[in-house]
């Protein structure tokens, strides 16, 4: 199966990573699951955490081997645009028409199964996702980040750029987790209509999970 997770702040410290691994841990799984991060993440100030939390490159080979040799694979859709989403779109699933997941899944012959964390966005507030400043620093070309955003966080205040990819320390937030029945492409679906039609179900469950917070 592939487990399909929807950003919560995006960056190497993400609080959705933590809570994905909880949710496998609550869900008693019979087999290992492997997360498909960013290359960044597996740099080598990152490797060992990376390969603590088995995590591998999100590249649709690596994952398509992976699925037909049995483990399940989990990943967050979207570049880091989506990820660095301003407070005001926290609960907001963006996935902006991409739909390699849903090729991944349909090219392997198995099941996507939605994953929606709420409350993440809250531990620090995402002023702009500094779409412009990234690209006017090259940093799309160098670093592959589209994205450099401007934010207000302990301990560091106002903040270009670092907090995607230092820690911070989270204001205070509860992460509610839901996991969705597991959907698959059906008959003549086109990978796009899949995508779409997965990204308009985990975007109702996000709606009401926020719903009931305060």
């Amino acid at each position: 199966m592939l487990f399909v997770a929807n950003h919560g702040f995006g960056g190497i410290f993400d609080l959705n990573v933590f809570a994905i691994p909880a949710t496998f841990d609550a869900l008693k799984l019979d087999r290992p699951v492997t997360m498909l991060t960013h290359q960044i993440a597996l740099d080598p100030g990152s490797r060992q955490a990376a390969r603590t939390h088995r995590c591998s490159a999100r590249e649709h080979g690596i994952g398509h081997a992976g699925l037909r040799r049995g483990p399940a694979r989990a990943r967050p859709p979207g570049r880091r645009p989506r990820a660095f989403k301003g407070f005001a779109d926290r609960d907001k699933i963006v996935f902006s028409g991409r739909s390699g997941f849903a090729q991944l899944a349909m090219d392997a012959g198995v099941s996507i199964v939605p994953i929606v964390t709420a409350g993440a966005g809250e531990s620090l507030m995402v002023l702009s996702d500094g779409q412009r400043l990234a690209r006017a620093l090259r940093l799309d070309k160098t670093l592959r980040l589209k994205a450099l955003p401007v934010s207000v966080s302990l301990p560091r205040g106002l903040n270009v750029g670092g907090v995607g990819l230092l820690p911070y320390l989270p204001l205070p937030t509860k992460l509610a987790t839901r996991v969705l029945p597991a959907m698959t492409a059906v008959p003549e679906e086109s990978a796009a209509d899949f995508a779409a039609r997965v990204e308009s179900e985990m975007q109702q469950a996000l709606t009401a999970l926020a719903k009931a917070r305060r």
